[in-house]
């Protein structure tokens, strides 16, 4: 299931990084695809929504919606 995200803080390629892993360490066929422009953050996964939005925050960023 595709979902997206409105991500405030992310602002170079290491937080790309980080978002990205964080989500595959618990979903390893999970598709994360960032835009730091605008802030989000599209994810393909089966993991449920809150679950992965208190994954972006404990990497250190706010999840706008």
């Amino acid at each position: 299931m595709q979902q997206e995200f409105k991500v405030q803080g992310m602002t170079c390629g290491h937080c790309v990084k980080a978002v990205t892993q964080a989500i595959q360490l618990l979903d390893q066929s999970a598709v994360v695809a960032v835009e730091l422009d605008s802030g989000k953050v599209v994810v393909d996964s089966n993991l449920a929504r809150e679950r992965l939005a208190d994954v972006i925050r404990d990497e250190g960023y706010s999840v706008v919606t």
